[in-house]
């Protein structure tokens, strides 16, 4: 009842194909595309069957959308989808239904998190003793813990990154406390607590704790596989997270450097994804200052005044929401207009504002390219370019702002994220997983390292320093350096490239980390017309995110070899 509210903007001419455990439900053209599908979700049930000991009797549904706002049009499940939700799994007939996502690794994970919703509602729907009431049993991190697990692992310096500021700030959770959802991410906390559970008796403890945690609660869980009670595993589980990730603090407290843009009285606890004017005198940024949406303010980049709202992800008349998790803007290379992802209609959308009045310039869906994120303009104000899905597949895209003509720059299977120009206009850089899909993944993960486009001849050169960890968000200094953000140590810092010489500069050396809501979301903004080079960037520090700015006089400038990767930090401990 309540589905048949949501606007539909196209009807897609579903088709299925057939795996050995699967019927999935789609609508591609791409076959390439629908083999890693298919590849991937027969990957994940072979791992989550070895592990659960569960096997499916019927072939089970999966609903696959070409992007994310198609999925937020879904009649399969009644409530609305917000920005954020990856995927879905209804209970009663078990379907699996989530978009292709920007990187190939947000989407295989996705599977991977979805199929194992699918195999926890199997265990306990087909269960010998449990039906659909026993699911209340669950803590909801618990579940979505589980699916975290499951389909990322130990690894993952996301994570650990929340749990080494817990830690630094006194405020790691007990069991019990973990149910304040609010105050502690369940995905997060419950993934750090199943990869601590499973050092009792590797991962064979999951299925008899999970199903009876089901039929009985979390105390009987605790008493009967365990042998001990909850409270007894609380304080081993706090204890243990709190000894080991105290290990990895390199302070007692951050070590800040330059100062910090906005307070929590102008603005909110969550501000993110800072783009600076070219000429290093404003900044536009995200808060949810408005305690009810996330919305986009001016601001003064000095003093940090906020001047006035720029957008909001409320749906206000002409947009229906704003991407607002994985993507930021871009100025105009004379600051006079600023440009900006929404959805509209079911697609995405670039809006463009003058900044002084308010005004919007230009509104327009990009031909060809029904999702897009993270524009980049041009320094000649002629053509923005973006990340953009079609057919599938993630390739950069230039919009002519003239006529509105798209030209497709990458055409491949590999992910191209976070473009930005050169100051001359020649080149971009961006972040791509094709050498890391080339050469296979790192603790079962494909990553991201850097790579730059001649616009003109279409060449590409790829950088394979820091292989086997996540290099992301690049954008170009005043002097053609290439400051990215890379999680090498296990820990999430800045560093400096130049392609000239290959020499490495690691600026920053936080405990916590550079980072936005997601470890793909923007969190790096340069001014690279000012007199002096200036930096803003998004820190994570006792559960919030806050803008800082600083200079090269603050920055660390210690050199690091191309191949020191050292990931230690980032993994989740197991009971010891």
């Amino acid at each position: 009842y309540f589905g048949q509210n949501k606007p539909v903007y196209e009807r897609y001419a579903w088709r299925t194909i057939e795996t050995d455990h699967f019927h999935i439900y789609h609508y591609l053209d791409n076959r390439e595309r629908l083999d890693d599908i298919a590849a991937w979700s027969e990957h994940w049930y072979d791992y989550h069957q070895r592990v659960l000991r569960d096997t499916f009797t019927e072939h089970n549904p999966m609903i696959v959308y070409h992007d994310h706002p198609d999925f937020q049009q879904t009649y399969a499940v009644s409530s609305s989808i917000g920005i954020g939700t990856g995927g879905v799994t209804e209970a009663l007939r078990n379907r699996v239904i989530y978009p292709l996502l920007l990187a190939n690794q947000q989407t295989h994970h996705v599977v991977g998190h979805e199929l194992v919703h699918a195999f926890q509602y199997h265990l306990i729907l087909h269960g010998d003793s449990t039906s659909m009431r026993n699911l209340a049993n669950l803590p909801l991190w618990m579940v979505e813990g589980l699916a975290e697990y499951m389909s990322i692992g130990r690894f993952d310096s996301h994570t650990t990154l929340w749990m080494r500021d817990a830690v630094m700030h006194g405020k790691f959770p007990t069991l019990k406390q973990l149910d304040d959802y609010a105050t502690y991410f369940p995905y997060r906390y419950g993934q750090a607590f199943w990869a601590f559970l499973t050092g009792i008796r590797g991962d064979t403890i999951i299925r008899p704790f999970f199903v009876e945690t089901a039929k009985r609660g979390l105390d009987s869980a605790c008493l009967l596989v365990l042998g001990m009670d909850k409270d007894q595993l609380s304080e081993l589980w706090k204890k243990s997270m709190e000894d080991y990730f105290g290990g990895f603090l390199k302070t007692t407290k951050e070590n800040h450097i330059g100062s910090r843009l906005f307070s929590e009285e102008n603005a909110g606890e969550m501000n993110i994804s800072p783009v600076m004017s070219p000429n290093g005198r404003y900044v536009i940024f995200l808060s949810e200052k408005d305690l009810f949406s996330i919305d986009l303010y001016l601001a003064d980049a000095r003093s940090g005044k906020i001047i006035r709202k720029v957008g909001s992800s409320r749906r206000d008349g002409h947009l229906d929401d704003l991407n607002y998790i994985e993507s930021a803007g871009t100025w105009s290379p004379d600051s006079k207009q600023f440009a900006y992802v929404g959805v509209k209609k079911g697609s995405s959308v670039l809006v463009i504002k003058d900044v002084a009045t308010g005004r919007t310039v230009d509104e327009f869906f990009l031909d060809g390219v029904p999702y897009f994120s993270n524009p980049a303009w041009s320094p000649d104000g002629k053509t923005i370019v973006v990340s953009g899905m079609a057919d599938g597949w993630t390739d950069l895209f230039a919009v002519r702002l003239a006529d509105h003509r798209v030209t497709r720059l990458t055409h491949d299977r590999y992910s191209e994220v976070h473009p930005a120009w050169s100051p001359d206009g020649r080149q971009l850089v961006y972040a791509t997983d094709r050498l890391s899909m080339e050469r296979g993944r790192t603790h079962g993960k494909w990553t991201f390292n850097l790579e730059l486009l001649d616009v003109a001849t279409g060449a590409r050169q790829a950088f394979d320093f820091f292989f086997g960890a996540n290099n992301l968000n690049p954008v170009f200094d005043n002097e053609g350096q290439i400051l990215f953000l890379s999680n090498r140590d296990g820990y999430r810092n800045l560093y400096r490239f130049d392609p000239a010489t290959g020499r490495i500069l690691q600026l920053t050396d936080f405990t916590i980390g550079i980072t936005g809501i997601t470890e793909f979301s923007p969190a790096l903004s340069t001014a690279t017309e000012a007199r002096r080079l200036r930096v803003l960037f998004t820190l994570y520090e006792d559960g919030k995110y806050t803008i800082w700015r600083a200079r090269p006089e603050d920055w660390l400038n210690r050199p690091v070899a191309p191949d020191d990767v050292d990931m230690r930090a980032a993994f989740l401990p197991r009971f010891n």
